[in-house]
């Protein structure tokens, strides 16, 4: 079972367009990547090199 982070300020931004973008403060915090290709995922994953040819 994933722990339960609390989000605090400076934890995430909203984009021009609503949504909610966790910081890598944020993902620090959390402790692992969840390989979803997040925008500011501090543990180096790239989604694009997942991708079959």
């Amino acid at each position: 079972m994933k722990k339960y982070v609390p989000i605090e300020d400076g934890d995430y931004y909203l984009t021009p367009e609503g949504y909610r973008c966790f910081t890598e403060q944020y993902h620090l915090k959390r402790g692992y990547c969840c390989e979803s290709g997040c925008r500011h995922c501090p543990y180096g994953f790239d989604k694009n090199a997942l991708k079959k040819k």
